[in-house]
């Protein structure tokens, strides 16, 4: 059988792909060798954030208690929530399957991989079957990786999968790496009553963003008891006699009743079988594309196996280019425009578009203005007034905006259009900003004092 379109991957990316495609009347299949959603769906973004909201309580009581207006104890059930998970999750999946089904895409399950440029293998339970296509869309994402000498072995050392399935909360845990996985699944095990040490080999905690933001975090998570190594570097991590054992390249050993590898991830692309296509990779595999996110004439590649950003939404949008770009309805190169991107939790961090770093790399004169979220009303009243909001202006105009504290990811929506339209004091004082909201801070921070940096 022959399509007009095939998608290799049905994670965020993929999904949009081959769902947009079936709508603009293309004959699409889409191929996936485990669970419809992908990543994202069954193993990231939405088990942890399930998990995250089923606990939002305690860090919240917490502090109403330090204000004296509250008191008394949560106790949570990690069982319930994993069903409660495992349901929704299932649910979804069902969603989803149906959707695909009433538009028309035909679903393979299996394992993919190219015969030629114009032939698809799929690895099927009951045999390979061959599918022909003009044009194929590759999303098959990334999958959690390790350096040598840190390999998680399911027994003490877990990545990210293994932790969202435990069904009890260890007394301790150590967590390597600092980004969104590590910050925010120590959150979650810190509510259930778990000691949280986190290690970050660079010089702190969420590395890619600005110095001040991690600078905020660290003091917060010092607070709720956290002990935290940065700018250390770990020879080894391994499960000794029942507890994971981290050793420091000084010698320094680090002991736990479980620990979490979150330090980085790999293209899903070793099995494709590229070279048939005459695709080429970087690094680890990351598919090299054009400008029009091709990797050969007829196969384009969207989202974290591409390596530009991997995050699901940017698949997503990536996805409905190029199903546009098929269509010769999009006729320039792929421009994601400022990228937003959050890290969720009780503190948490958002930004849309380039760091203070990246700005003056790039040999730009950069000025911030800031605005504390203690000078919030919406703070103060749930009592969370740790962290603040920044704007970077590049010759009078919004070149970024990044934010640290509570309930800050749910700024961004407004930071993406405010810096997509690059705007300036005149645009902010053109609408009006609803009072008492969080969405305040961001206005106080566009009009406050700017300084150069």
């Amino acid at each position: 059988m022959t399509y007009d379109c095939i998608v290799i991957g049905a994670g965020p990316g993929g999904m949009r792909a081959a769902m947009d495609a079936a709508q603009a009347g293309l004959k699409t299949a889409l191929v996936e060798k485990e669970d419809l959603g992908g990543t994202c769906l069954n193993w990231g973004c939405i088990p942890t954030k399930l998990f995250l909201g089923s606990t939002a309580a305690a860090p919240m009581l917490h502090s109403q208690e330090k204000l004296k207006s509250a008191t008394g104890t949560l106790s949570f059930d990690l069982p319930a929530m994993q069903t409660r998970k495992d349901r929704f999750l299932k649910g979804s999946r069902t969603a989803v399957g149906k959707q695909l089904q009433a538009l028309g895409v035909d679903v393979h399950t299996g394992a993919a991989s190219f015969k030629d440029a114009a032939t698809l293998v799929v690895d099927k339970a009951d045999g390979a079957v061959e599918l022909g296509f003009r044009h194929c869309i590759v999303a098959t994402g990334s999958m959690p990786t390790a350096f040598p000498g840190l390999e998680p072995d399911g027994d003490c050392v877990l990545h990210s999968s293994h932790v969202l399935t435990l069904t009890e909360a260890p007394a301790s845990m150590i967590v390597v790496g600092a980004g969104a996985i590590g910050l925010e699944m120590g959150d979650f095990y810190n509510r259930l009553g778990t000691e949280i040490t986190i290690v970050e080999g660079m010089d702190r905690l969420a590395p890619t963003e600005d110095a001040d933001i991690g600078d905020v975090l660290a003091k917060q998570l010092k607070r709720e008891g956290w002990k935290i190594h940065t700018g250390r570097k770990v020879a080894s991590l391994k499960t000794v006699d029942g507890k994971a054992v981290l050793t420091f390249e000084d010698g320094e050993t680090l002991t736990a009743d479980k620990s979490l590898m979150a330090a980085g991830r790999k293209p899903a692309s070793g099995t494709l079988n590229l070279d048939a296509i005459g695709a080429k990779t970087v690094g680890a595999g990351w598919i090299v594309t054009d400008g029009s996110l091709k990797a050969s004439d007829s196969v384009y590649v969207i989202g974290d196996v591409n390596g530009r950003t991997l995050l699901a939404h940017a698949a997503d949008h990536q996805a409905r280019y190029v199903v546009r770009h098929i269509c010769g309805k999009a006729q320039g190169d792929y421009v994601s425009g400022p990228m937003p991107a959050c890290i969720y939790g009780h503190t948490e961090v958002m930004r849309v578009g380039p760091t203070v770093a990246e700005l003056k790399a790039a040999g730009k004169a950069v000025e911030a203005s800031v605005s504390q979220l203690i000078a919030n009303p919406i703070a103060q009243s749930y009592g969370t007034t740790h962290g603040f909001v920044k704007v970077l202006w590049v010759e009078g105009k919004m070149a970024g905006i990044a934010a640290v504290g509570h309930g800050v990811s749910h700024l961004i929506s407004a930071a993406t259009i405010m810096v997509k339209q690059q705007w300036t004091v005149e645009d902010v004082h053109s609408i009006i900003w609803a009072h008492p909201t969080l969405d305040e801070a961001l206005e106080l921070a566009a009009t406050a004092p700017r300084v150069a940096v």
